[in-house]
Order: C-alpha cells, then structure tokens, then sequence
C-alpha cells in the first residue's frame, strides 16, 4: 500500500531530472540474456556505473547542490561513492567540500574524491565514525553537514532510476535494491509504489553490516559496535531513523547476503557483461544466487549502482 504522507513527494521527484547532469541519467537497462539462463529468471539489469563517478550517487548530489551558493561549505562523510558525487557537484559549483572518510575506506574512491577538489579526512575505522567526527566538526566551524539517505534530495535523485526503469518492458515483478543509509532503495520504492504497486520490493544488505535490515524487521533501531564485510558502500552499522521510517509502507521483504555470494555475483556480472561491479553493486544479484527457488521463473530487476573497485580488487575478485 502507498504511503500517501511519505516526505517523497512524486511532484519532487519529477522535476528531478531537469536538476541533474545528464552524464547521470538514462543509464542502460537491460534483459540479461546470459544472466537470466544462469539465475533461473529472467533479469533486468540497471547499470549506473558509466559515469564520471562509477556509481548512483550524483543523481542526488545534482539535486542537493542544483541550488548552492558560491559561499558556501559544505561537510559530508562517505564510503567514498557519496564523497565522489557530492565533490563532483561541489566542484562545478565552485563550492568547499570537506569529506570524512574511515582511515580503513578504499584508496581508489580516496584519490577519485580527492581529484575532483574535494578536501579529505580520514578519521575513525568505519564509516559511521567518520560521520560522526564529520557532523561534529560541521558544527564546530558553522558549516553546512549533509548527510545521504537523510537529505531529501538524495532521495529524490535516487528516484529518478525508478522513473527509468519502471519504463522498461518487460516491466519488473520484483525489484532487488542494495540498502545502505536507505537513499536508493526509499527513493526507488517511492516511485514504484506510486506507479506500480503490485511490484515486490526487496532490500538486500550484507550479512556483516545487518543494522538496517534487523532494525526495519524488529521496528526499531539496531545497532552495531563492528561490521564485518567486503561491501563498505552499505556497510552502516548506526542505522537512520528518518530511512527506517521511509521504508514504511514501501518494503516487502528485505534479505541478507554473505560476502562469497557477492564475489560469485561479481564474477558473473563481468564474464557475462563486461560490466565492473563493487559488491554494494551486487547484492541484488547476490541475493538470486541466495534464494533461487523464491524467485525462478519471476521476471526480477536490479540496479548495479557502484563500481569503483582498487586494482588489486579487480584482480582479487574478477579475474576468473
């Protein structure tokens, strides 16, 4: 059922494109041929990885920056994709952009963000540390603290992929959607619950970093001391109250895959498309993998929404 009081509004977010780079929109979708035979059903890919940034996360960051003023400064934490996005924006606009990142977080996306202007400190060992000292020092010099998944804007970037691919035929029976801090998957299910609500949405997240899912499954906030996984762009283990609330009324089922089943995805996704993926990117088909018998025969879609990996992951987890 629609949540007609959801804080997402379909006006939003159809005016959304008009606000962002065209480099981000339109991105390829696609019945996997080779993929569907392997799986058992018949998937649709989204690819949102060939773009300056490799992943999602600018359609956002366009958004929220469509009307930034020169003067100002803006503070972020990241995994390193939402850091890329909002540097690329910042750095069009001609605007400050101080990014936290964990010291642990991935050297390439720490030089990607730093090549487009973005200035970088690396604190803590994960990302929510990083996020905390980021809203802190935000605070401390007055300067202006987003944070993905609870800006609106990022939501509503997110969303316009489901304007996309809800146009696609044959149209998705069920719809895989990574869950991080909730952007993607909440502005993704806004869409198809408005237009097409008898699509099954499902969240999918890692094992290691099970916050989110165990806090929307419990109905109420989960956290975590640690996380253990490969998949650092969902890897959040202090979960957003406002992005559990947004899953409200929007989520059908939501699943937790292993890293193995990740790697495996990985592998496929590039013997069988070329395509580079990161396993945040993944999960969806990690979670096919996982539960063949739930959805064989079903027609399943999936966004593959980051691919930003190091050399040596390249050749850790592609190379067959």
């Amino acid at each position: 059922m629609e949540n007609n009081s959801h804080r997402l509004s379909i006006e939003n977010i159809l005016a959304a494109p008009a606000k962002i780079d065209p480099c981000f929109l339109h991105t390829p979708q696609f019945v996997s041929d080779s993929l569907s035979e392997f799986s058992g059903v018949q998937l649709i890919l989204k690819v949102e990885t060939v773009n300056p940034i490799r992943c999602f996360k600018g359609r956002g960051t366009e958004v929220l920056l469509s009307n930034a003023t020169p003067n100002t400064h803006f503070v972020c934490a990241s995994a390193g994709n939402f850091g890329q996005a909002m540097a690329y924006s910042c750095n069009k606009k001609g605007v400050d952009l101080t990014v936290y990142a964990s010291t642990e977080a991935n050297p390439f996306k720490i030089a990607r963000m730093k090549s487009l202007g973005a200035n970088v400190v690396l604190y803590g060992s994960d990302f929510d540390a990083a996020k905390e000292e980021a809203r802190r020092k935000a605070k401390e010099v007055g300067a202006y603290f987003i944070e993905d998944g609870l800006q609106i804007e990022s939501l509503e970037g997110a969303a316009t992929i489901g304007l996309e691919l809800i146009q696609m035929n044959p149209k998705p029976q069920v719809v895989l959607i990574a869950l991080g801090n909730g952007a993607l998957f909440n502005g993704i299910a806004r869409v198809f619950r408005h237009y097409a609500p008898e699509t099954q949405l499902v969240a999918v997240q890692s094992k290691g970093a099970p916050a989110m899912v165990e806090s929307w499954l419990s109905k109420k906030v989960v956290t975590h001391n640690h996380i253990h996984t490969i998949a650092d762009g969902i890897g959040v283990r202090l979960p957003i109250p406002q992005a559990l609330q947004d899953m409200e009324g929007q989520t059908d089922n939501a699943l937790l895959v292993d890293d193995a089943s990740m790697m495996q995805a990985m592998k496929l996704i590039h013997q069988y498309t070329g395509l580079v993926a990161e396993p945040s990117g993944v999960v969806g088909v990690a979670a096919i993998l996982e539960n063949r018998k739930r959805f064989e025969g079903q027609t399943v879609a999936t966004i593959i929404c980051g691919g930003n990996l190091t050399e040596e992951q390249t050749k850790k987890w592609l190379l067959i």
